[in-house]
């Protein structure tokens, strides 16, 4: 059985985020979970996610997940706009809400080039810094 669409095309932050992850080399968009996913071959971004809080599953619609180095987790962690989610976190995700406060898409980029780098091949890295 297919999952569910959980996302509009127009939902807030969708159009700059496929804006930012497609522009990195060989980087792709497709739908898993119901989620857009953005994949070189491997996934380094999401759009959507969700937590439980006591029990009880938490979603964030507006939001983005990645990789982030483990050295950095803590920081983000004690940001309130971040959220730990299911399934990916402990593989070392984070989720950024973007329903949180405004959202500052220079950080964005930084967060997104941060798990590409986490997770595409070395020729693709060598791609992205034009060497």
């Amino acid at each position: 059985m297919p999952h569910p669409i959980m996302f509009r095309d127009d939902d807030p932050g969708l159009a700059d985020l496929r804006r930012i992850a497609l522009g990195f080399p060989e980087a792709s968009e497709k739908i898993s979970h119901g989620r857009p996913v953005f994949c070189a071959p491997k996934m380094f971004a999401i759009y959507s996610g969700s937590t439980k809080i006591d029990g009880t599953m938490v979603r964030y619609p507006h939001s983005l997940l990645v990789k982030v180095e483990e050295s950095e987790r803590r920081a983000l962690e004690q940001d309130n706009r971040f959220f730990y989610p299911m399934y990916l976190g402990p593989s070392g995700w984070l989720g950024l809400d973007f329903d949180a406060a405004q959202v500052d898409w220079d950080e964005v980029g930084e967060l997104v080039d941060a798990s590409f780098r986490l997770t595409a091949s070395s020729r693709l890295i060598r791609l992205l810094d034009g060497l």
